[in-house]
């Protein structure tokens, strides 16, 4: 392999000047008298510094001299460079440039990434980049749209804006700029990365790249794609089969052999439920057969979990018996050392026409089949929630999470190593599935990226896809690593990917499972402006707190006519702000006509709720308490429980009519889930998050992932 090259920073300007980068005024001289001379042509003050190859830091070794505003100084400034200069340097050349006033500094950069190509890369620049470490990336091409986010990322918007009297920046120049940069990746296969730092900003706003540095190296090569391509047939086998073998059942509880088969009989699986052992005639009530070729007809699913040396003829009967789909719970993979065995399976199957998912694979799971042929629990409940993870762990963390919410999964899949199918696969699968509203999916290799990036973008013009990406660190790509045998992609590119596509980040599992609960329970909003009504105020503080640190939402000044319905229906110490907090001011019907009041005005596209079972939280501690055979004890605690069973309905309600979210949270979802306020939550379909802090955040998401489906 060709080994990599920096350019100078004079080739490096040569190379990227046809694409467009605007360079400042610049002059190539060898003496100092061509120095002065130059200088006269270019006006003063000017620049005068040291290219050549290997100099990539040259202010550190005082190598420019700048605000140099007559001929002599640039004389005295020629003669201390070449002074500094070592033999280790090499060939060099002298440069005298314009001058650029301004006090703001960009980095705007280019690689390749092993996942998704060309990348971008934008931050704060000079010798603040390392200083703030403060950089955001995507990959080509870049939108209009994908710089703003980017900027956003980089906490750039108020740099590139008027600042001490000098004036912001034109973002359709640094747009110029990104995609010059793009144009030369594309063009140059032998880049492997540019680095133009600082691209100046000057006084007037103006843009200069003031140095830049190429590398070159040998030319990047695509990842393949894969050759197999699932169809209709294929994924209606696996989520929706008429008949399923447990190939490798087992007499022992511990055993995945045994757990799979009881998962998917204890489940109910609708369709004919084969297995195969050939030493326990009969396990769990199922009549076992030796082998896949004694099964007496047609197999749709084929679930294996037999050690790895033997699947090659399974998968062989398997597709005799007319099984398109097979799932491979087996490790002793890739994972484990051996890619050869994996990847002779995934053509085996390729040739057969056979889905292969796996192996090393926890199961599949769906719900409109009542479908769990998996290794673990739990069945979760039937609902519009899609689950695709590279950890089986990971699957099982987001159904035990719709157990506890009560918001459902209708598919989920581990792909395991994805020997054949992957994470794109079922992405882009789920973005056309009916029983589907919204996608979740956990990514810790992304593989081929371009492949991911069109999945992601043709799922979330139709639907929300919430994507959360493990192995961010080095320490998490090391246990990505060793856990499937992946190599995580940087972060900052995967984010900004699943952000040009329209996909929604998510940090963790946690915040993956908010946004799709909100996202599956909840209207779309129209906009970002939001009124928060609470009961108390510490809540309310908090959740303004957060949509003010996370800048995606709105916390609007309440309307004239909003604020005075309110004051007809609480006293005179309520708030008179936003967040609405009712200080104690309610009474019977008080709640449902604030909800209702501020659900219906035209100016408020979101409401949070906060507070809800509050009352029935005191009515549990009157029932335990030792007046509670008092008539009126518990008169009032069963007025409390109905009151916040009646604020759940009347939020979904309000919701519903005005078809806009009215999210809820309280703690008690999470301390106490049979309390009347989040239970009558769960059970009319709606969710109730366990803080105010973490429904906003999950609203803030769903409300960008509206904008960005109103722009397409």
């Amino acid at each position: 392999m060709r080994p990599s090259s920096v350019l100078s920073e004079l080739e490096s300007m040569r190379l990227l000047a046809p694409f467009g980068v605007p360079f400042p005024r610049e002059r190539s001289v060898e003496t100092s008298g061509e120095a002065a001379a130059a200088a006269r042509e270019i006006g003063f003050p000017v620049v005068v510094k040291v290219s050549g190859r290997g100099l990539a830091h040259k202010s550190d070794r005082g190598l420019v001299e700048l605000g140099l505003s007559d001929e002599e100084a640039v004389e005295r400034a020629v003669d201390r460079l070449q002074s500094r200069l070592l033999p280790t340097d090499g060939e060099t050349e002298l440069l005298v440039g314009e001058m650029v006033s301004g006090s703001r500094e960009l980095i705007v950069g280019a690689r390749r990434d092993a996942s998704f190509g060309s990348v971008v890369v934008v931050g704060w620049g000079g010798v603040l980049a390392e200083a703030m470490d403060r950089t955001a990336s995507t990959p080509f091409p870049v939108v209009r749209k994908d710089l703003d986010d980017l900027c956003r990322r980089a906490g750039l918007d108020r740099l590139l804006g008027d600042v001490r009297g000098e004036g912001s920046v034109d973002r359709a120049a640094l747009h110029g700029v990104v995609r010059a940069l793009g144009e030369a990746m594309e063009q140059r296969p032998d880049i492997s990365s540019i680095d133009v730092n600082p691209l100046k900003i000057g006084r007037d706003g103006r843009l200069v790249a003031v140095d830049c540095l190429v590398e070159l190296g040998e030319p990047a090569k695509a990842r393949p794609r894969r050759a197999f391509r699932p169809g209709p047939a294929h994924l209606g086998a696996l989520f929706d089969p008429t008949s399923v073998v447990v190939v490798g059942a087992s007499s022992h509880p511990g055993k995945f052999g045994f757990v799979t088969l009881h998962n998917v009989i204890a489940a109910g699986f609708r369709g004919r439920v084969w297995a195969t052992n050939p030493a326990s005639p009969v396990i769990l009530g199922v009549h076992t057969v030796p082998s896949v070729s004694d099964v007496p007809e047609h197999v749709d699913l084929a679930v294996i979990c037999t050690p790895s040396s033997v699947n090659e003829s399974i998968v062989e009967e398997c597709a005799a018996r007319g099984a398109r789909a097979v799932f491979v719970a087996s490790a002793g993979y890739r994972e484990s050392g051996d890619p050869g065995a994996e990847e002779r399976l995934a053509r085996l199957c390729s040739s057969l026409d056979v889905m292969m998912v796996g192996p090393n694979g926890q199961g599949v799971v769906s719900t409109t089949s009542r479908l769990c042929a998996q290794i673990v629990a739990p069945y979760p409940p039937a609902g519009r929630v899609s689950v695709v993870s590279q950890s089986g762990n990971l699957v099982s963390s987001f159904e035990n999470m719709s157990v506890a919410s009560g918001v459902g999964i209708a598919r989920a899949v581990s792909v395991g190593n994805s020997a054949q199918v992957g994470v794109a696969e079922f992405v882009r699968f789920f973005g056309e599935d009916d029983a589907t509203d919204v996608v979740v999916a956990y990514v810790e290799d992304p593989g081929d990226g371009a492949e991911l990036r069109d999945a992601l973008a043709a799922a979330s013009a139709r639907k929300p896809v919430i994507v959360v990406k493990g192995g961010t660190t080095a320490a998490g790509t090391r246990a990505a690593a060793s856990h499937t045998g992946a190599l995580a992609s940087d972060a900052s590119v995967f984010e900004g990917a699943v952000r040009s596509a329209g996909a929604l980040p998510a940090v963790d599992p946690e915040h993956a499972f908010d946004l799709a609960a909100v996202c599956a329970t909840q209207p779309l909003p129209r906009g970002r402006r939001v009124v928060i009504l609470t009961t108390v105020g510490g809540w309310g503080v908090l959740s303004a707190d957060e949509i003010a640190r996370n800048g995606d939402l709105d916390l609007i000044d309440l309307p004239s006519d909003l604020a005075a319905t309110i004051d007809g229906l609480l006293p005179p110490r309520w708030s008179r702000s936003n967040p609405i907090d009712c200080a104690g001011g309610e009474t019977r019907d008080t709640v449902p006509a604030l909800i209702e009041a501020v659900a219906a005005h035209p100016g408020v596209d979101a409401v949070v709720l906060l507070g809800l079972g509050i009352q029935s939280n005191q009515a549990a501690l009157m029932a335990e308490g030792p007046f509670s055979q008092d008539p009126d004890v518990a008169r009032i605690a069963d007025f409390h429980r109905r009151q916040d069973a009646r604020y759940a309905e009347c939020a979904r309600d309000a919701s519903t009519r005005h078809s806009k979210p009215v999210v809820l949270a309280t703690e008690l979802a999470l301390t106490d889930p049979s309390n009347p306020g989040p239970a009558t939550a769960r059970s009319i379909g709606s969710h109730c998050f366990p803080s105010g802090v973490r429904a906003v955040r999950a609203l803030a998401g769903m409300a960008s992932y509206a904008e960005r489906r109103k722009e397409r």
